[in-house]
């Protein structure tokens, strides 16, 4: 990990394209502007992990989850033969 001080308005830019700024620093935090690409996801990482739990959590629902959504929305009826 590359640690760096930087002070409000000082910026560091990253692969060329992604430039980040410090916008204000704060007893309770440090707040920061990310400007990059339109293709570049920028995501908070308590956010990401938070996705990726509740996702293993849906994939691993048991029958009893399975069986109470088809109660709620039943399978279409199969086509005639």
């Amino acid at each position: 990990m590359l640690v760096l001080s930087r002070r409000v308005g000082e910026s560091l830019v990253i692969g060329g394209d992604i430039v980040v700024t410090v916008l204000d620093v704060r007893s309770d935090g440090v707040r920061i502007g990310i400007d990059a690409p339109r293709h570049v996801r920028v995501s908070r990482s308590e956010i990401l992990e938070a996705v990726e739990r509740e996702n293993a959590d849906a994939a691993a629902a048991d029958d009893s989850v399975v069986d109470a959504l088809r109660k709620i929305s039943p399978p279409p009826p199969e086509p005639p033969s």
